[in-house]
């Protein structure tokens, strides 16, 4: 329980950014995901595209500050490694 103005302020804060964050990474995961199987699904330009989606979805989080970048690179890393195999 909030004992000042201010730190109810900050407690209403929270939630909503809590609320925000929680759906930018749940899109993240998902583009993650969908990126896997189009590549797994073995069409070059439809996993090209999943591949750009993931990579752009995971670098704005990296830029909100809610991924560490090197957990970015990674996962991108991952799914370019994958996209290489296809070719």
């Amino acid at each position: 329980m909030a004992n000042t103005k201010s730190a109810e302020k900050a407690a209403r804060q929270a939630v909503k950014h809590r609320a925000r964050n929680v759906a930018l990474r749940s899109r993240s995961r998902s583009a993650i995901r969908k990126a896997i199987e189009t590549i797994a699904g073995g069409k070059k330009d439809d996993a090209t595209v999943a591949y750009r989606e993931a990579a752009s979805t995971v670098d704005s989080l990296v830029n909100k500050g809610l991924v560490h970048k090197n957990k970015a690179s990674r996962h991108k890393a991952r799914l370019a490694a994958r996209l290489k195999k296809l070719a």
